[in-house]
C-alpha cells in the first residue's frame, strides 16, 4: 500500500469525497463522506456560531442535555406553542441560561436545521426553573409568526432574531361580534397608540375613541358607551 504522502492532494471538497475511519461502536473500518461530517458537526454543535443554540426536539419527554420539549407535551404547530421545557445546557455542551435570561422580553427564532422555511417566531415573556427538575428551564413565548410545526427527534436552532420593521411595530385588531369592551392582545411589548373604525365606517376611515385601559405592554382594553365591531389599529 502506497504510503499516505504519495497521494495528490484535493484542495476542493465536495459532498461524496470520502475518507477512511474508524467506527466507534464496533471499531469496524468505514468510509465517512465529507456531507455526513458536516452534518454532525452541525447536528452535536461542535462549531459554534455566536447566539445559535443547537437543541432537539422530543415529542414526549425531554431525556438530558441539548433536548426541550413542549411543556404540555406532544407535537404541535409553532403557531400554538406557548411554552417550552428545555434543558439548561444545548447540545453542544454549552449553558445557556444567563443568554435566555438576558433574551427576556427579546424576539427568538427557533428554526428546523437544513430547512430553514420551519420555522416559528416568538417573543419570549420568561424563563424560569423547572419546579420538577433545576436542570430544565420552562422558556414561556409569544407567538408573532411561523410556518410548519415541531417534530420529534428533529434538530433546531434556537437564536434572537428581530424582523427589520420591528422598530414600528403596529397591529390591526378585529372585533367580529359587538361588544362594547374590546380585549385586545397585540404582543408588541410596548403601550401603543390605538385607534378604533366601526364596521360600517372602514371604509371612510371616520374613528371613535374609548377608555383605553393598558393591562401590560402585551395586553390592552377599549371600552364603549354602547357595543359595536370593527377594526382596532395599534402602532
Amino acid at each position: 500500500m502506497p504510503q499516505i504522502s504519495s497521494y495528490p492532494y484535493d484542495v476542493v471538497v465536495q459532498d461524496q469525497d470520502a475518507w477512511i475511519g474508524t467506527d466507534a461502536h464496533n471499531r469496524q473500518t468505514k468510509q465517512y463522506t465529507a456531507s455526513a461530517v458536516a452534518t454532525y458537526l452541525n447536528i452535536k454543535g461542535k462549531i459554534s456560531i455566536g447566539a445559535q443554540l443547537p437543541y432537539q426536539y422530543k415529542s414526549s419527554a425531554v431525556t438530558g442535555q441539548g433536548t426541550m420539549t413542549l411543556t404540555s407535551g406532544g407535537s404541535q404547530a409553532f403557531e400554538d406553542v406557548t411554552s417550552l421545557t428545555i434543558h439548561k445546557d444545548d447540545l453542544s455542551g454549552g449553558d445557556t441560561i444567563k443568554f435566555f435570561e438576558y433574551l427576556v422580553g427579546s424576539d427568538i427564532m427557533i428554526a428546523q436545521m437544513h430547512a430553514p422555511s420551519i420555522f416559528g417566531h416568538y417573543k419570549i415573556s420568561t424563563y424560569t426553573v423547572d419546579p420538577n427538575d433545576n436542570s430544565y428551564y420552562i422558556l414561556a413565548v409569544n407567538h408573532i409568526g411561523s410556518n410548519g410545526s415541531l417534530q420529534n427527534d428533529y434538530y433546531y436552532d434556537i437564536l434572537n432574531f428581530t424582523l427589520a420593521s420591528a422598530s414600528d411595530k403596529t397591529f390591526v385588531f378585529t372585533q367580529g361580534i359587538a361588544a362594547s369592551t374590546w380585549t385586545i392582545q397585540h404582543n408588541m411589548n410596548k403601550f401603543p397608540s390605538v385607534g378604533v373604525v366601526d364596521t360600517i365606517n372602514v371604509a371612510n376611515g371616520q374613528l371613535y375613541y374609548g377608555d383605553v385601559k393598558y393591562i401590560d405592554s402585551n395586553n390592552l382594553t377599549v371600552t364603549f358607551a354602547a357595543p359595536f365591531s370593527g377594526k382596532a389599529y395599534l402602532n
